[in-house]
């Protein structure tokens, strides 16, 4: 049993789709995702890639992938690496596949300059939350997350600054 990671390369637009589909089942989040195959060509592999994967092939065939980018901190004045998913097919659970991919994302977060790496869980995924405490993640209590999406964020885009006013805060 052999576990090996690389980088996503175009070609693997099929499986970063599969992995991001069955994430989602696995979240019961299903009925969110629309994402196809050209969008993740064009933000992963295009001109100005938005994110990038870390594929994890598990005696040759996918077995888990990591997608992240990089974000800034004004408070630490340093880049900070964003872990967007992660997900390890549930068969394969329990080998390390996982964690090697952390390890990964770490080691490019020290190499990048960056002073942190985040991510998100759901409050109920307590097999997720007990494996990050286990690596030493700290989970950001006073802390909400705040979306803008669809039909509210063309709403925002489109909002009109207050009369007399320049927009700005």
């Amino acid at each position: 049993m052999s576990l090996a990671l690389r980088d996503a390369r175009p070609g693997d637009e099929g499986v970063v789709a599969r992995f991001i589909r069955e994430l989602a089942q696995y979240e019961k989040l299903s009925h969110e995702v629309v994402v196809d195959e050209a969008s993740l060509t064009t933000h992963l592999f295009g001109e100005r890639p938005a994110a990038y994967v870390v594929i994890a092939e598990w005696d040759g065939a996918p077995a888990g992938f990591a997608l992240y980018f990089f974000t800034f901190s004004t408070f630490l004045g340093r880049p900070s690496l964003y872990l967007e998913d992660l997900f390890v097919r549930p068969a394969l659970r329990g080998k390390g596949i996982g964690e090697a991919l952390l390890r990964s994302l770490a080691a490019r977060a020290i190499e990048r300059g960056c002073g942190r790496m985040e991510w998100s869980v759901l409050d109920w995924n307590e097999p997720a939350l007990g494996f990050y405490k286990k690596l030493g993640a700290v989970p950001m209590k006073d802390w909400t997350v705040h979306r803008v999406t669809g039909p509210a964020l063309d709403a925002l885009a489109r909002r009109m600054p207050p009369e007399g006013g320049d927009g700005s805060i």
